[in-house]
């Protein structure tokens, strides 16, 4: 593909780093991701891989906007309180960048999952609970799809990156949903809304890293943050359990 004038204007900070160029930039434009969850990382991961200029991005998210979002989901406004939330963010990826064709999905499920992540090159676990993100692990080590897992409660969050036949996936590490009365959530402990833009925009990162093959992933590790001390942490994950029932080799 060829970059018209226009492109080349609008991806000019890209262009000039030279882990990018222009044969980077045009890996972006033909590229495909999905961000799975439309909330307060989703909405940071999606504006600035639509502002990078990844050509495709999938939306999937079956809750409408509330006001209690508005305070991280940055995707969404005011004047879209009770929409769905699939639909508002396509209107504000659009009209960020027209260049960016925005799929929208209901619901991602059982069902549909190993389908629908089959048309992507990378996937962003956004959501907020247990059960999805065991899903969204297990489709993505089954299909042999790349994806990065992220959490926030509060000030701290953490994120890890799963590519296949490269060290652990998220089902190694934490096992298996916890119960949930040992579980914390945005809705009863709150959230700063800046920290989940840190963390949601890392997401992006990672994801533009793996589309440009550059630099290095969070590949067995585990990245940690806390917003109030200012601290990132980097640890170093164990191996691939060769026992694990999802990429364990049974």
């Amino acid at each position: 593909m060829s970059l018209s004038n226009e492109q080349l204007e609008r991806y000019s900070r890209n262009i000039l780093l030279k882990g990018v160029g222009i044969k980077g930039q045009e890996k972006l434009l033909s590229s495909k991701v999905l961000v799975i969850g439309a909330g307060g990382l989703g909405s940071a991961a999606s504006m600035y891989l639509s502002a990078a200029g990844v050509g495709t991005i999938g939306i999937a998210d079956k809750d409408k906007v509330e006001l209690s979002n508005l305070n991280r989901q940055i995707l969404h406004k005011t004047n879209k309180l009770g929409a769905d939330k699939i639909k508002s963010a396509q209107e504000t990826i659009t009209n960020l960048n027209p260049d960016v064709k925005v799929n929208i999905y209901n619901e991602i499920s059982s069902d549909n999952i190993s389908k629908t992540i089959s048309k992507y090159d990378f996937i962003i676990d956004a959501t907020d609970n247990f059960e999805t993100k065991f899903l969204i692990n297990d489709a993505c080590v089954k299909g042999k799809k790349p994806f990065s897992h992220a959490g926030i409660v509060g000030f701290e969050g953490q994120l890890m990156t799963y590519v296949p036949n490269e060290g652990c996936c998220y089902r190694c590490v934490f096992k298996e949903p916890p119960k949930k009365e040992c579980v914390s959530s945005c809705s009863t402990d709150g959230v700063l809304g800046a920290a989940v833009g840190t963390i949601g925009t890392l997401q992006a990162t990672e994801a533009i890293k793996y589309i440009l093959g550059t630099g290095e992933l969070l590949t067995g590790h585990l990245l940690t943050y806390n917003a109030l001390t200012s601290e990132f942490r980097k640890i170093k994950l164990p191996p691939a359990d060769k026992e694990c029932p999802a990429c364990g080799n049974k």
